[in-house]
């Protein structure tokens, strides 16, 4: 396994953060297009405009003063999200899974009253949850039907697909599980489950939970490893496709599985983390240094899918 001693991590092929931040982040992502990826509505606004499903957007509120209107934004909705414009690591989302009689409730049952929806849209606008804690938008989008094939891997939340995609390449995929210790929330510092998945075949390979190996996710007792992800070379198109989108290098790209629209893009990350490689109890860096090595050929997004599931796969040795 990857968590060995710290002098063993490179000799593993374990990319850790220092390096990740000079080689990687530093060097192939150019700062001034950071935007798309750090602002979601104007990822949300980049994906629409290259044919990238993302969920429904249902409205913004960039004032204080039209907090008012969401009662009537999400009139008729049996659920929604409202989300912060430049939050990270999952803060500051608020997931509405029933509309009762003008009453809202959180996945866990628990109400939600209008006051303090209220007030948690007020922290948003004032960057509470913002990168630099700076004024932000809140973001009011449809809610996700997930796929049932994820029935009991996930405990209330929606489950989600993160692609390290490096020039155009899907290298390492995972599967995030919200638990109990996570509040339905898919964010492994928050104690969700990350499933290593194998790019060939979407098939699970790896379970962790706070960087420990598990087999069974600890609230449905599920076997981890015996998911397969559905749809899993839309995904690793969808993935791809976002090397042009966002013309960053080294890039995290989450979506999820939606019952009835299939794969949606989520969101953009210009600095993923490295839990990564535990899940999929393996290194990072032989594949990133395998792309590096190749032959400046312009691919496809077809061919540099088909490539990478033949070399990046659970038994390729880069």
């Amino acid at each position: 396994m990857i968590f060995a001693r710290p002098k063993s991590l490179a000799s593993q092929g374990v990319l850790g953060m220092n390096k990740r931040n000079i080689d990687f982040i530093g060097r192939y992502n150019p700062r001034k297009f950071y935007k798309r990826v750090d602002d979601k509505l104007t990822t949300k606004q980049l994906a629409l405009a290259n044919d990238i499903a993302v969920p429904d957007l249902i409205g913004t509120v960039s004032e204080q003063h039209e907090i008012a209107h969401i009662p009537e934004m999400v009139n008729n909705r049996t659920g929604f999200v409202i989300k912060p414009s430049q939050g990270s690591g999952g803060k500051g989302i608020l997931v509405v899974t029933k509309v009762e009689n003008g009453r809202y409730y959180k996945p866990n049952g628990n109400e939600v009253t209008p006051s303090e929806v209220d007030r948690h849209v007020s922290n948003v606008l004032s960057g509470l949850f913002s990168l630099g804690g700076n004024p932000d938008v809140a973001i009011v989008e449809g809610l996700i039907e997930f796929d049932p094939v994820f029935d009991g891997y996930s405990y209330e939340g929606v489950p989600d697909i993160r692609l390290i995609v490096f020039k155009g390449f899907p290298i390492m995929g995972m599967l995030r599980l919200s638990t109990a210790a996570s509040d339905g929330k898919a964010n492994l510092h928050q104690g969700a489950v990350g499933v290593g998945v194998d790019i060939g075949t979407g098939q699970g390979l790896h379970a962790v939970q706070f960087d420990q190996p598990i087999d069974f996710h600890p609230d449905t007792n599920k076997k981890l490893t015996d998911i397969a992800v559905p749809h899993w070379d839309t995904l690793l198109h969808t993935a791809s496709k976002a090397y042009e989108m966002s013309e960053l290098g080294y890039l995290g790209t989450d979506m999820v599985l939606d019952q009835k629209r299939g794969p949606l893009l989520l969101e953009l990350n210009a600095r993923p983390g490295l839990a990564i490689q535990i899940a999929n109890g393996r290194g990072i860096l032989p594949f990133l240094h395998h792309v590096e090595n190749m032959k400046h050929t312009t691919m496809s997004v077809e061919e540099r899918v088909a490539y990478a599931k033949k070399h990046f796969c659970s038994t390729a040795q880069p």
